[in-house]
């Protein structure tokens, strides 16, 4: 198939006006990455990609499979570095500072940058004892009062809290799949994070649980700022206020999504909003 040439980012030359014109639109982002590369090994997974994150919003980002997308989502908490092959270039800051800096905690940056997973990942423990474990390791509660609370608290803003109330000591694999989902935000929201990471984190639930998800993410955008991969247009299209499309690498469109939807700018975006590929 024949496609028009990608525009890289480049650090000598600037970013392209096809991301410019879309980063110009947000003031005072929570997170900035300029000019990231990703490999792992030999293979170039991201190629100069340079986004914001903007405060109380939802980014999406959305592509074919194998694009990137989650490559990149990973190296905002640095979840990148378990993998031994893998190597990020670039400048990722969160309020201002690098996250790559040698100074920087990384369970204190995970703390603050948290992430959701694709597959619901409770831990093999009680429901209160999944979302107290993060504030028990960071400390954030003086006493068996306050982590009640804090507990108490992020269930009922995961929208979880009148299902699991009267059982907080049974495991939370006992949940169901979308519970369980909802429960690992709960945990996420319990360390208090500036911004929640989310990767595909409604592919392995039913449209019922989906929906419910979607519901949350719209509430906790006023308190968070989100980025989510989705490979569900649809799911973009109603949850972000932004939209990053990624292709082989690259990052070649983002936009407010109304407008990445209706009046895409790059022909790559457009056929693959249209179905033309992916």
């Amino acid at each position: 198939m024949d496609e028009p040439p990608i525009q890289h980012h480049t650090a000598e030359h600037g970013t392209p006006a096809m991301a410019t014109r879309a980063r110009d639109s947000i003031e005072d982002p929570i997170m900035t990455a300029r000019c990231v590369n990703v490999y792992y090994g030999e293979k170039h997974a991201v190629k100069n990609v340079s986004l914001d994150i903007g405060r109380n919003q939802v980014l999406a980002m959305i592509g074919p499979s194998g694009c990137g997308k989650s490559t990149f989502l990973r190296c905002l908490n640095r979840m990148n570095d378990t993998i031994p092959s893998a190597r990020v270039d670039g400048v990722i800051t969160l309020d201002g500072q690098d996250i790559y800096d040698r100074k920087q905690d990384v369970a204190q940056l995970r703390a603050r940058v948290g992430i959701v997973f694709q597959k619901p990942t409770p831990f093999p423990q009680s429901i209160y004892a999944n979302v107290a474990y993060g504030p028990r390791i960071h400390g954030l509660a003086k006493n068996r009062g306050d982590m009640d609370e804090l507990v108490n608290t992020s269930l009922q803003r995961a929208g979880l809290w009148d299902e699991v109330k009267d059982r907080l000591s049974q495991p939370g694999t006992s949940l169901s799949g979308g519970q369980q989902q909802r429960l690992c935000i709960a945990r996420t929201i319990a360390v208090n994070p500036e911004v929640i990471l989310m990767d595909e984190p409604t592919s392995a639930l039913d449209p019922i649980a989906s929906a419910k998800i979607e519901d949350l993410i719209d509430e906790l955008k006023a308190n968070y700022a989100i980025a989510i991969v989705t490979h569900n247009m649809q799911q973009a299209a109603r949850v972000s206020q932004r939209t990053a499309y990624f292709h082989m690498g690259d990052l070649v469109e983002v936009g407010p999504t109304n407008l990445i939807f209706t009046n895409p700018q790059q022909k790559l975006t457009e056929d693959y909003i249209t179905g033309r590929f992916g």
